[in-house]
């Protein structure tokens, strides 16, 4: 489905707590699109996010400041597509039946998405497909949104990048490694702390630092 589509129309968006699912259901709201339920995969303890390691109880801040309500499912990467069917399948029933999703330009990922959607009788929007990988990041800065690196790919990016708010500089600098600024590839993920759909800025403080299947996650929690 086209973005032009949207227009009174309920949603749920896959939620990452990053910043091209928060483009993508910005856009998704411009449209006229009412955002009814964001939905993320945990990891099968049901602590953290299964793509970017955040703890549960950022997502739901992150869910209460976007005043949009958030469901979870937790799963281990071998039943991850089962587990998404299920949160797709909970959105149907509070009435959204199309997902908004971050993608930009894979075509698996987009195959994998419409697929799981149009099993479970959802049809899928994404906002930013085809758009060029440096404008994505660029409209995100111009939007209004705050982010901040999470997780880099080790012998990527370096570590000191994790933490720091993404700017010009810091996309300069993922540039000069030769990596994707816009991470599309898994370079690095982030949290959206702050932009046009929150209705209070995210206080969050910064822990420890863990390596995990070849990425290096920084604790991200909810400021006291």
């Amino acid at each position: 489905m086209d973005v032009s589509g949207l227009r009174d129309l309920p949603v749920f968006c896959s939620w990452s707590g990053g910043k091209d699912s928060a483009l993508a259901l910005h856009e998704a709201i411009r449209a006229g699109a009412e955002p009814r339920l964001l939905v993320t995969m945990l990891t099968e303890d049901g602590i953290r996010s299964r793509s970017h390691g955040l703890h549960r109880s950022v997502l739901e801040a992150q869910s209460d400041a976007l005043g949009v309500p958030i469901r979870f499912v937790g799963a281990t990467w071998a039943d991850y597509e089962p587990g998404f069917a299920q949160l797709v399948g909970a959105a149907v029933e509070s009435g959204a039946s199309t997902g908004v999703f971050g993608d930009i330009d894979i075509a698996g990922h987009r195959e994998w998405v419409e697929g799981v959607c149009g099993r479970s009788g959802a049809s899928a929007c994404l906002p930013l497909w085809n758009r060029d990988r440096a404008d994505v990041v660029s409209d995100l800065l111009d939007t209004g949104f705050k982010a901040v690196v999470v997780a880099v790919r080790d012998q990527v990016l370096p570590e000191s990048l994790l933490g720091r708010v993404i700017d010009r500089e810091v996309l300069g600098e993922i540039s000069a490694t030769g990596a994707d600024p816009a991470g599309e590839h898994g370079e690095y993920h982030s949290l959206v702390t702050d932009g046009p759909m929150f209705k209070r800025p995210l206080e969050v403080e910064f822990g420890e630092v863990k390596l995990a299947d070849g990425v290096l996650f920084r604790d991200v929690r909810v400021a006291d």
